[in-house]
């Protein structure tokens, strides 16, 4: 038994904590979501930019870096500096991830000693102090080093110490340890002292390139028709394949592709009473025909469906895919699995609600119900993987913030355990604090609020908001335009030149945007008072002329060709907001790290009327002085301008809203 008071070893316990304590704080790391608890997002092939807040007690120098570790456990280490302003204690450093999955980061730092150590020489040779006794402390150091070596090191740093043996005098000893050879070997030998880890590791979720830019169009397959009175087919949206990607896009998105049930079906402009050819909502999903899994008979069987992804491929589109986790009063699992669903006292079960939105052709499953799990979840699961094994790689959520959270950070997890590829898209116009929790569960992108921010103020707000901590890090935006379920109000009275400005706004505004087919030729016919298309495409067949006249499909392909050619435009990033002496005229740059992509865009906000107004070149992006030369090339037209002084003068009229210019200093080369 032991004869030490149980004070006396509580407290050398806590003596012993204390001493083998980090002596260095590591505090402040970024990209970081509540400090690790969730992944930071990141892009294959894009250089991770880390940094945190390093210091400890006294001057020692101190050196740090960065330990990384990709999803097949390779682990790789890169260094960390000082940033600028100095004295703030901020260490920057960067990595490049350089494959899709789940990565880890952490920090280590630790003291210096040869970097201390040389420091401290320098200062006192140039003071002209006695250094007699500070040199033997170099050659200790050496000494010491050489003997904890491996070989290869070891032989260098005994030459380094024969070198100073051997040295004319103190002058040639001081040059020979301050030399940058003799450092980068001390590096290589450092035992690291007082070596320091940050507590956790931070983990990233690195995705491929069209998590970050993409273009995508959205299409109801059973419309490509040319008769209202004929289902379109798989077959039918092959045919449209090349006009959309001449158009510039790059991921073709489906609503529902699954049998429609009969029971509640809604008719045309969301009636309750359906006739005996109504199509209903793809969104009520299920019927004898299949659920989930199922493809509707009028589109086209399997195959048809599998024709369909290879021809988008060769096409350079992607097909994307609703889940909906929503059920008609048809669809299977009612009969197979009651318990998957919550019941009324009288027997019924209550059909979805979204007051004052009513949609008595869906019910909803109840995740938490006895017999859900884990049953529901798996087979929730099992859809998605078996549309993945159909090719499908990109999944647009349905209202996800109307199911669990635990339930998608599961399950995205677990499909990208399957396929890190594997990209999921939320649709969830909802308070921002779930907004974000959605991107930090696992969602790749996001629909946002820009649909609904027009002014100049909120504009700039909003755009600077998305580009900030901790949207930067969790949160991806994708500016959809308008949506089946969104025919926007300033949409409904702007004409071709708001929905022009629009298309400017997301397109330059954020790496990825998108639109719903429609809107290339300006519809915007509404239900009074609502913002709803009047004739709504989710009740009934809509054929459309996609050449009639007036519409924007030109200006659409031309603004996805400048983003294409201008990686400054493939981010929601780095957006800088710059003098316009208009509150209808907004102008903005954005710029690539290495600022060898700079591009100038400004937008007219009126739909109406022209407007003309004096504005300040960033000239700041390039190190001018006030009365320097930038010249421009605007994308658009291809016109060229040489600008001289900093204020200039710009009227955009309504015809065309916007102008987007690629800059350059004059001295640089073309």
């Amino acid at each position: 038994m032991s004869s030490t008071p149980p004070r006396a070893r509580d407290e050398n316990a806590a003596l012993t904590r204390a001493v083998h304590a980090p002596r260095i704080a590591i505090e402040a790391v970024s990209p970081a979501l509540d400090d690790g608890r969730f992944a930071a997002k990141a892009t294959v092939g894009e250089p991770v930019r880390v940094a945190a807040t390093i210091f400890a007690d006294g001057h020692d120098v101190l050196a740090a870096e960065i330990g990384w570790i990709d999803d097949q456990g390779v682990e790789r280490r890169a260094p960390m500096q000082l940033a600028r302003p100095l004295g703030l204690d901020r260490w920057e450093g960067h990595f490049t991830p350089d494959r899709v999955g789940r990565h880890v980061f952490y920090i280590e730092a630790w003291w210096d000693v040869f970097e201390t150590y040389r420091y401290e020489l320098s200062k006192k040779h140039a003071a002209g102090v006695p250094i007699a006794l500070e040199l033997e402390e170099g050659r200790l150091l050496l000494e010491r080093a050489a003997a904890r070596a491996e070989a290869g090191l070891a032989k260098g740093l005994a030459q380094c110490l024969d070198a100073l043996a051997r040295a004319a005098d103190h002058g040639a000893q001081v040059a020979l340890l301050l030399e940058c050879e003799t450092a980068r070997l001390m590096r290589e030998a450092d035992p690291r002292a007082h070596l320091s880890r940050t507590q956790a590791d931070y983990p990233l979720e690195v995705e491929r390139l069209a998590a970050r830019f993409a273009s995508w169009y959205e299409l109801f397959p059973r419309s490509q028709t040319s008769d209202p009175a004929r289902h379109g087919t798989f077959d039918d949206v092959q045919r449209r394949l090349p006009l959309i990607r001449d158009m510039g896009f790059d991921v073709l998105y489906f609503p529902p592709i699954h049998p429609i049930g009969r029971k509640h079906r809604k008719g045309p402009n969301n009636s309750l009473e359906a006739g005996p050819t109504d199509p209903g909502s793809p969104y009520a999903i299920g019927s004898p025909e299949g659920g989930h899994e199922a493809i509707h008979p009028q589109l086209g069987s399997r195959e048809d469906f599998r024709a369909l992804v290879r021809a988008a491929d060769a096409h350079g589109l992607e097909i994307a895919l609703d889940f909906a986790i929503q059920c008609s009063p048809d669809h299977p699992w009612l009969a197979e699995h009651p318990g998957w669903f919550s019941w009324r006292p009288d027997g019924t079960i209550r059909y979805a609600e979204n007051p004052p939105k009513k949609y008595q052709d869906i019910v909803n499953v109840d995740f938490y119900a006895d017999d859900a799990v884990p049953g529901l979840w798996l087979a929730l699961l099992e859809v998605v993987q078996g549309w993945v094994d159909e090719g499908v790689r990109i999944f647009r959520v349905d209202n996800p913030h109307t199911k669990p959270l635990p339930f998608w950070e599961w399950l995205i997890q677990e499909i990208r355990a399957r396929d890190p590829g594997v990209m999921f898209l939320a649709e969830a116009f909802t308070r921002p604090p779930m907004m974000l929790r959605l991107g930090k569960v696992g969602f790749s992108q996001s629909y946002t609020y820009f649909t609904w921010r027009h002014t100049k103020a909120e504009l700039t707000a909003y755009f600077s908001e998305l580009d900030a901590s901790p949207m930067r890090e969790g949160y991806r935006p994708n500016f959809f335009v308008n949506t089946p379920d969104i025919n926007p109000y300033f949409l409904q009275t702007s004409g071709r030149s708001g929905f022009l400005q629009r298309a400017a706004l997301a397109a330059l505004g954020s790496g990825l945007w998108g639109m719903y087919s429609g809107f290339e030729l300006c519809e915007s016919a509404p239900v009074p008072g609502k913002e709803e298309y009047l004739d709504s495409e989710k009740y009934e067949i809509r054929p459309r002329d996609y050449q009639a006249p007036g519409n924007i499909s030109l200006e659409i392909a031309e603004l996805n060709r400048i983003r294409r050619e201008n990686p400054a435009l493939q981010t929601h990033l780095r957006i800088r907001f710059h003098t316009i002496e208009s509150e209808r005229l907004l102008l903005f740059s954005k710029a690539t790290e290495s600022r060898d992509n700079v591009v100038l865009v400004a937008i007219n906000l009126d739909p109406f009327a022209a407007h003309e107004a004096a504005l300040a070149l960033p000239f700041e992006l390039f190190e001018l002085d006030d009365d320097a030369a930038l010249l421009g090339e605007e994308l658009m037209s291809g016109a060229r301008v040489r600008w001289q002084g900093r204020w200039q003068s710009l009227r955009l009229e309504p015809a065309r809203p916007f102008a987007v210019w690629r800059l350059r200093p004059e001295s640089a080369p073309s």
